[in-house]
């Protein structure tokens, strides 16, 4: 785990591995199911959590559910704070753009070449509110569109105009304009992930469906992706992954329409782990497993180890038999 610290103008220290873009910009080299590393920061007396997120490229509540004993609106004076920047990929197709909705970050995925292996970028984002969720599915970027205008839709503006905040029909470029200086159109009708002149709301829950990114983070996807490029939108707030020999679960609270597709946490869990583990001998802490499932920390959590390595001819698990050892907390073999 690094340490940083922050003074007003400057944070100290790099996050390894990475490759620095511009300010703020870190890809990871893809190697295995997770990337980057946690981090320690320390805040002024200053500083909010909503500071300190934007300071270290995180969202406003992935820092909250990492730091659920700060106080975000005064943290205090060297106060050690958990920056979550260790990440298990989502179980999506390793390219073009992948947003998961849950967990409020998009993950860019570039291709290797001769000189340089694959990588993998990811920015925190801002997803629907309840009333106007973000749709999940496989689409890809239509249009790219610098310094846009905005054209509110009827729905949007019948929404201002009762909340006494009536929009025109057009709101053009420039520091009021609600998209911010980029756009780039999904093939969803009406749904874009662009930029934002409010960027303390990124990491929450307050668009009207689109992805909504911090100013400097959706310039560098602009510049980075074509027209055409895929983008795969997905629901889950459950990940596993295994490195070094151990099985990590992270855990991000689902989305509050989604509590009957994720009420059966614990087995749905148990079914990722089998999934994942398919083959290998694994040895699983029961207690570890709760307490990630409870926390809903976002952190990735080693909730298990990985012994005997061996790719064999597999068959579907008995998830039966698995709940069954999962209540007697024995030694699972997933086979």
């Amino acid at each position: 785990m690094k340490t940083h610290r922050r003074n007003r103008y400057l944070l100290f220290g790099i996050l390894l591995p990475f490759v620095a873009l511009h300010a703020g910009a870190r890809t990871f080299e893809l190697n295995g199911d997770l990337v980057g590393e946690l981090v320690l920061g320390s805040s002024l007396r200053a500083d909010t959590l909503s500071d300190l997120a934007r300071a270290y490229d995180q969202g406003y509540l992935e820092m909250r559910w990492a730091n659920p004993k700060i106080d975000p609106w005064l943290p205090g004076e060297e106060t050690e704070i958990l920056i979550p920047s260790y990440y298990i990929l989502p179980e999506a197709p390793q390219q073009g753009i992948v947003v998961n909705v849950p967990e409020m970050r998009l993950y860019y995925y570039m291709p290797g070449n001769d000189n340089e292996p694959p990588r993998v970028a990811t920015h925190p984002i801002s997803i629907g509110r309840q009333q106007w969720t973000t749709p999940h599915g496989a689409t890809k970027i239509v249009q790219k569109v610098k310094d846009p205008n905005w054209y509110p839709p009827e729905s949007i503006r019948e929404e201002h105009a009762a909340e006494g905040d009536p929009l025109p029909e057009v709101v053009p470029a420039g520091p009021d304009n609600p998209l911010g200086a980029y756009k780039m159109r999904l093939g969803l009708p009406g749904y874009l992930i662009h930029g934002t002149n409010k960027p303390y709301g990124i990491g929450m829950r307050v668009t009207h469906g689109c992805v909504r990114m911090y100013p400097k983070d959706v310039e560098q996807i602009f510049n980075s992706v074509k027209v055409g490029t895929s983008v795969h939108i997905v629901n889950q707030p459950y990940k596993v992954g295994i490195a070094r020999d151990q099985i990590y679960l992270e855990v991000h609270p689902h989305l509050v329409e989604d509590r009957d597709i994720f009420r059966d946490q614990f087995s749905y869990v148990v079914e990722l782990i089998a999934a994942k583990s398919s083959g290998y001998e694994v040895q699983l802490n029961w207690t570890a497993l709760q307490g990630v499932i409870r926390d809903k920390s976002g952190v990735p959590t080693s909730v298990g180890v990985v012994a005997n390595i061996q790719r064999k001819s597999i068959s579907s698990p008995d998830l039966s038999a698995l709940e069954h050892r999962v209540q007697s907390h024995d030694r699972l073999l997933i086979n």
